[in-house]
């Protein structure tokens, strides 16, 4: 049995029409009404299809139900997701992040950024029966991308075009509206197809916090550790730089200075590093900084360490210090 997150749940009853009772739906799905938000919070993934499919009959337009919970969706309300969504530089970071932290929100679905000619496809994978449910959610999780990246994009965006692998509806005029582009049922694929120009547009809710952190503090202090000029030093802190949208492949390194993947390892080897090496260093050194001086929880240290899983960042934290993440932060580093 797979799970959602019980955020989409909230979104959801935020948007049923009057005259149904949101606190009845909220207990089918066992969630007390009184119950502060919690994105970490799941249901299971038959429970929350049949939540769709009983509001879906109950209200006169329940096929617009998934159109007006896609747009009810703010980046903020994704807690540690939200904030590698908005922290990416541009569309095409935001979504590759989400190939990292679908599994925060759900363990029944991924994505995939696909490139081609004209742009890319954001492709949403689900499996199951495509039955009512199903078919509404997979609208309302695409619904969903269009209205992130309507927000935090600094051009107007507007997807090249929309595939659903489900029958479309008997009314699709408001999902042609909702969308603004082609729209393709019966498709083989659940995906957005979004230009280059889009994907390559500055995002606009960049955090401040964190550019400003990226941008100076942390360069000062990684400067401070060998000749700033030095290539092992440039490696370590252009990797740092890219941990929050994932940890960069040698040949994205090396290509940054202008050279193969296969001449980086041997230049760094003639200096007595690896590539890994420098990587390791890294992380450690930034998961360390932030821990110490920021109030980032240990989510978001996470991600922004290029970790998909706080679990993941633990282990890896407690081989490097000899601590947890959560022990350093509390004690006092000399």
């Amino acid at each position: 049995m797979g799970q959602i997150t019980s955020l989409f749940v909230r979104k959801v009853v935020g948007v049923v029409e009057e005259g149904i009772d949101k606190d009845d739906l909220l207990r089918s799905v066992g969630i007390e009404p009184n119950r502060p938000v919690d994105p970490s919070l799941m249901v299971s993934d038959t429970a929350y299809y049949a939540f769709l499919e009983r509001i879906a009959a109950a209200e006169n337009s329940g096929t617009t139900l998934p159109l007006r919970a896609g747009a009810a969706m703010r980046c903020d309300d994704y807690g540690a997701f939200g904030l590698a969504w908005k922290s990416a530089t541009n569309l095409r970071g935001s979504y590759e992040r989400s190939e990292r932290y679908a599994r925060v929100l759900t363990s029944v679905s991924t994505y995939e950024v696909e490139r081609a000619d004209q742009g890319a496809f954001m492709h949403l994978h689900r499996t199951g029966e495509r039955h009512l449910g199903l078919r509404l959610s997979n609208e309302a999780t695409i619904a969903s991308i269009v209205s992130i990246s309507r927000q935090i994009s600094t051009k107007p965006f507007k997807p090249l075009a929309v595939y659903f692998k489900h029958p479309a509806p008997k009314v699709i005029e408001h999902h042609k509206a909702y969308f603004d582009c082609p729209i393709h049922f019966d498709s083989d694929r659940d995906a957005l197809f979004v230009s280059h120009e889009s994907l390559q547009t500055p995002n606009q809710l960049g955090d401040e916090s964190i550019s400003k952190f990226f941008d100076t503090h942390l360069e000062a202090e990684l400067t401070k550790l060998a000749d700033p000029n030095s290539l092992e030093q440039r490696v370590r802190i252009y990797v740092s730089r890219c941990l929050s949208e994932g940890v960069p492949t040698i040949s994205n390194v090396a290509r940054h200075f202008d050279m193969s993947g296969r001449t980086l390892q041997r230049r760094l080897s003639e200096r007595g590093y690896s590539f890994q090496t420098l990587v390791d260093e890294s992380r450690r050194q930034l998961a360390e900084q932030l821990l110490q001086q920021t109030d980032y929880s240990l989510a978001e240290v996470a991600f922004m360490t290029g970790f998909s899983e706080q679990s993941a960042f633990t282990r890896a934290f407690k081989r490097w210090a000899g601590q947890t993440p959560r022990s350093f932060r509390l004690n006092p580093q000399v």
